[in-house]
């Protein structure tokens, strides 16, 4: 039998250039199976463009990446990758889309557009709104939720095609404090009880010492990938953001 690949994510002297700018300055890192890890760093210093080029939506200048031993966007396409943008408890949807008919869209790269959905497709979807306590809201419209309903709506989706990955870009924007403490107990319990390897982009230093387990520090270089506990050293926060910058916090959760 194949072994299951130890690596989640292998990323290799990654380089992203725009004309002449420099986004990611020959970044590398590993992330074994089932690791929960935070990226956190100042504004532009590459955390999203990090995300894409492991989701395969942006490919590196120079270096290579590899997700579970494969390319990332053949990763992405059989589903072995979810994946929340940023803002999804503030995006505007207008479209007349049912919470259910939402996160089926996210059973589409296991399925396949136009196939018949099997009883494992069902099984599927129903076991991820049940997880994020969506199931109830299942003929809901997604515009007409509240901002952690919107957020657990997202989260379902993402987890539709039963990931081992799961990525999350500054998912707790324009979220209440309860619905954030919820969603934190959530990934929590996704990362116990699934093994689900978890990354996720935050500028809360609190979420990085209070959540996570370990941290990759970013600002366009790599400053660090530690266990949380060895992130708020002084040092190291002057080498990620500046010596006598402020460093951002959200409310507390």
């Amino acid at each position: 039998m194949r072994m299951k690949n130890a690596y989640a994510i292998e990323v290799e002297d990654v380089c992203v250039q725009f004309h002449d700018h420099l986004i990611l300055d020959r970044v590398s890192f590993a992330i074994p199976s089932g690791h929960y890890v935070g990226i956190v760093g100042p504004n532009g210093g590459g955390k999203t463009t990090l995300l894409k080029v492991i989701l395969g939506l942006l490919h590196p200048s120079h270096g290579t990446v590899q997700i579970f031993g494969e390319e990332p966007g053949t990763a992405r396409k059989r589903g072995k990758v979810g994946y929340v943008p940023q803002r999804v408890a503030q995006a505007d949807i207008a479209f007349p889309v049912s919470v259910e008919e939402m996160v089926w869209s996210g059973r589409f790269p296991v399925m396949g557009l136009g196939t018949r959905r099997t009883q494992k497709d069902l099984q599927a979807v129903e076991k991820a709104m049940t997880l994020t306590n969506v199931a109830h809201l299942r003929q809901q419209l997604v515009g007409t939720l509240s901002g952690g309903e919107r957020q657990r709506t997202f989260i379902a989706r993402a987890l539709a095609s039963e990931p081992s990955l799961l990525l999350l870009d500054e998912p707790t924007t324009g979220v209440d404090v309860a619905s954030r403490q919820q969603f934190y107990t959530l990934l929590k319990k996704l990362n116990a009880d699934l093994q689900l390897t978890i990354l996720l982009v935050s500028h809360d230093i609190e979420v990085m010492t209070s959540e996570v387990a370990f941290v990759l520090a970013l600002n366009q270089k790599l400053v660090c990938h530690c266990e949380s506990h060895q992130f708020l050293s002084q040092d190291m926060l002057d080498r990620l953001y500046g010596k006598g910058v402020h460093i951002p916090h959200s409310h507390p959760h």
